[in-house]
């Protein structure tokens, strides 16, 4: 089921359970706006190429657009849709005054020089920049880019508008980026899952656990869990999976896996086949990688008792029902891995205020946001006696209604 599919469908779900008429719920799902652009550069042989670039903004009630921007051959307008839609109950969710956004521009960065994606970047930032803005939509990285790639188009959106710092996060430290923000998604899984367990009497450490995806964001997660004394068993990525039952050493593979670009080869532990990851025996598993990997044909197979979705909609729909019934408990996207975004919100605020906080201070601001999201994700479920995934869409769906009615938008 692709992902715009599913979460249309769980905003239905919600709406139903907070009784939204029909022309509310109409006006919650359409964008605000669509945007594509023709982005021609000379390739540093001198040809020309053009790249389709596009930005979804989805809702702008409870504040500016937010959401990365994606680098990628297979930007599916669907997916962008959902992923923009995802992100207005994110942020709602998170309570940070955003609404949700996401883009991007077709196109494999492995195959362009840092030149060619900088010219890229700079002419996208061109044909967009009167369409984002401080108050408007903050752009963030995603897949395929990164802090450099925010450089550019703060430099780009600079020449237009006078320096501004707070048109993108993600930035590079030394042009106003926050501290803490590359270990932000890693680090707000840790503190859900400490807030999951917790309300089942359990604690990280000693919990058995498996990381699909050794990217940023699961990296983070592995180190920041075994920190905590948590056992790591299996971990993957797109080179190779491992599996070490005593508990893999976590800083042996971070080191192994930035010298040899993935965990592949690592000998502190025994190649397994990386689609059984999802179904080793462990007691936490955190699919950290790409959406729709946990479906109806393994869902049977899961052994975990608790799944953290550090990854954006990991869990087809039919999986839910099934792991639901086999009495899986399930920490949904939307929640689970909001440190980003609200890392990303800090950066924003120390922008805006022009003072910086140390990283203290932005872990223990990001440590109270989860554990009152949680607490706020929990009363819903108490209120429309429901899972966590409805009770986080209901949360986020509510507080973006309530918004769209205060303000008089409703049709």
């Amino acid at each position: 089921m692709n992902a715009l599919v599913a979460t249309n469908r769980n905003f239905k779900l919600a709406s139903r359970l907070l009784g939204l008429d029909a022309k509310l719920e109409k006006s919650l799902l359409i964008p605000f706006r669509e945007i594509k652009v023709e982005c021609t550069i000379p390739k540093d042989d001198g040809t020309l190429a053009s790249f389709v670039g596009f930005r979804v903004q989805h809702d702008n009630a409870r504040g500016p657009m937010k959401g990365g921007i994606r680098y990628h051959p297979e930007v599916d307008p669907d997916e962008v849709n959902a992923l923009a839609q995802l992100m207005t109950w994110k942020t709602a969710v998170a309570n940070i005054p955003y609404g949700g956004a996401k883009g991007g521009i077709g196109c494999n960065p492995g195959e362009l020089s840092l030149s060619e994606l900088e010219r890229l970047t700079r002419v996208f930032t061109q044909k967009i920049h009167d369409l984002i803005g401080i108050h408007t939509d903050v752009p963030a990285p995603d897949m395929g880019t990164g802090p450099q790639t925010m450089a550019w188009i703060l430099d780009e959106y600079s020449k237009f508008h006078g320096h501004s710092p707070a048109v993108v996060t993600g930035k590079p430290i030394d042009l106003g980026g926050s501290l803490g923000r590359d270990a932000a998604t890693g680090r707000g899984v840790l503190f859900a899952t400490e807030a999951l367990l917790n309300e089942h009497g359990k604690t990280i450490s000693g919990q058995r656990f498996v990381i699909q995806g050794f990217g940023n964001v699961g990296a983070w997660a592995a180190q920041l869990i075994s920190e905590q004394g948590g056992k790591i068993i299996a971990v993957s990525d797109i080179t190779g999976a491992i599996k070490n039952s005593k508990g893999i050493d976590i800083p042996g593979l971070l080191k192994h896996a930035q010298e040899h670009k993935g965990v592949k080869g690592f000998h502190g532990g025994d190649p397994i086949d990386p689609k059984s990851i999802l179904v080793e025996d462990c007691d936490i598993l955190i699919p950290a990688a790409l959406g729709g990997v946990i479906n109806r044909e393994n869902a049977n197979d899961i052994k975990a008792k608790f799944i953290i979705e550090a990854a954006n909609h990991p869990t087809d729909p039919e999986a839910d029902e099934i792991l639901s019934k086999k009495g899986v408990v399930i920490l949904p996207d939307i929640f689970a891995n909001s440190g980003g975004v609200t890392v990303s919100y800090f950066e924003w605020v120390q922008n805006i205020q022009g003072f910086m906080w140390d990283e203290e201070k932005v872990n223990n601001e990001l440590k109270n946001y989860m554990n009152r999201g949680f607490r706020d994700v929990k009363e819903m479920c108490k209120t429309h006696n429901c899972d966590l995934r409805m009770g986080a869409f209901t949360l986020g769906v509510n507080r973006v209604a309530r918004a769209t009615v205060l303000r008089g938008w409703e049709a």
